[in-house]
């Protein structure tokens, strides 16, 4: 209002024509309106939060993972040696078994007799044989004489040589008549668990023909895994094909903590070209039985240990077309820094150039960053508690200028330098 009383006494002091007034009196109204309805500047959209952590060179085993199978180590399917009838089964299904321990009887009874008759042909035989033995010496001294003629005496001979042989054919054949009747007890060949029960009492069985049940020996077992060829070559680097590596085995759908150790026993020696993978094989002691043969289990081989090594986790890496980078907090700042990533080490990754150790690196919120782009830490839970609305607002300041948390701590990811 002020504006337009100077304005009027100007104009009658200065004798302008009205139209002229008035248009001036119009533009000051409108100018003052437009500076009334200017908004007020908006206040700067704070930067991303992020989480950080603080890199340092340690120890990382270079550990292959592999699916793989339990396999008994010894497995034999049980025949009879002879055939017969299955007069008693002396053991059940599932049963834990002894080496040399009874499973089986065969009726012994036919054996038995084959035995017999066997027995009193060789006595026999042995009664014929000494009495052409003492013909012949008989022979020999009459012939000397003239009693005997030299082709007598040569026959005698012959027959004592003949029964001889005799006497030793049937005594091959009682021995084996009474192995066979000793096989009418079939026993455990090895130590191990019984499977099912393919015969019952009173079946008739035939001599290695018919599998009556299978033993697998639990106590140890083997786990057979393939690598990659790739991982192949590493092992032959690292450790060689003569060096007895430590196996670890998880059992499949057990608690991931709970782990059983082996020894690496076998290596093939070729590589499957249908799959590219080499196969291994690892001993377990098994001394619970918590392995099962067909049991599918996770398989970590360590072949050795890579010392400062720089991991990150794998989240931490962004990769773009062809570059690979991370993003470093320096001074409140996100920095783009370009680096080569090496194998994976479960959720970590392994940074074989670009780091050296020490480095604050964004591990939680990179897609909304860029080079050179301010951001704010993530707060701890529970920071925000005790200090109140004004402690609250100068630690966000603080993050924001300097890239440290309150306290010296980072986000999820770790610790901040």
């Amino acid at each position: 209002m002020s504006a337009i009383v100077t304005l009027r006494a100007s104009v009658r002091q200065r004798s302008l024509p009205r139209r002229h007034a008035v248009a001036t009196v119009a533009t000051v109204l409108l100018l003052s309106s437009l500076a009334a309805c200017k908004e007020p500047a908006r206040p700067q959209r704070p930067g991303p939060t992020v989480s950080v952590t603080t890199t340092k060179a340690a120890p990382l085993p270079y550990v292959v993972t592999a699916s793989g199978q339990v396999e008994p180590n010894r497995t034999v399917a049980v025949q009879s040696l002879v055939s017969g009838q299955l007069t008693r089964v002396a053991i059940a299904e599932g049963d834990e078994v002894r080496e040399g321990q009874v499973l089986f009887q065969i009726d012994p009874r036919p054996f038995r007799a084959e035995v017999d008759r066997l027995e009193s042909t060789v006595a026999r035989d042995d009664a014929t044989l000494a009495r052409a033995r003492s013909d012949s010496v008989r022979f020999a001294t009459l012939a000397k004489d003239g009693y005997v003629t030299k082709q007598q005496l040569d026959q005698a001979f012959a027959e004592a040589s003949a029964l001889a042989a005799t006497v030793a054919a049937g005594r091959a054949s009682l021995e084996r008549a009474r192995l066979d009747l000793e096989n009418t007890t079939v026993r455990a060949p090895i130590s191990g668990r019984t499977g099912q029960l393919l015969f019952k009492g009173g079946s008739l069985v035939r001599a290695s023909a018919d599998q009556l049940v299978t033993i697998n020996e639990l106590r140890p077992v083997l786990v057979r895994f393939p690598v990659p060829e790739r991982d192949f070559e590493e092992l032959r680097r690292r450790a060689g094909l003569d060096r007895a590596l430590a196996v670890r085995v998880l059992p499949g759908g057990a608690d991931s903590t709970r782990s059983i150790t082996g020894q690496l026993t076998f290596i093939d020696n070729q590589v499957d070209r249908s799959t590219g993978s080499v196969l291994l094989k690892a001993s377990v002691p098994n001394a619970d039985r918590s392995l099962w043969p067909g049991q599918f289990v996770t398989v970590q081989l360590q072949l050795s240990v890579d010392e400062n090594a720089i991991t990150l986790p794998s989240e931490a890496v962004v990769t773009s077309g062809t570059s690979t980078f991370v993003y470093l907090l320096e001074e409140g700042k996100a920095k783009r820094q370009t680096v080569k990533v090496g194998r994976a080490a479960g959720a970590l990754v392994k940074i074989d150039s670009g780091l050296t150790g020490g480095e604050t690196v964004i591990t939680e919120g990179q897609a909304r960053l860029r080079d050179g782009a301010p951001v704010q830490l993530r707060k701890p839970a529970g920071a925000a508690g005790a200090g109140g609305g004004r402690a609250r607002n100068g630690s966000a300041r603080s993050q924001g200028a300097n890239g440290q948390a309150p306290g010296g701590s980072g986000g999820q990811g770790g610790p901040t330098r």
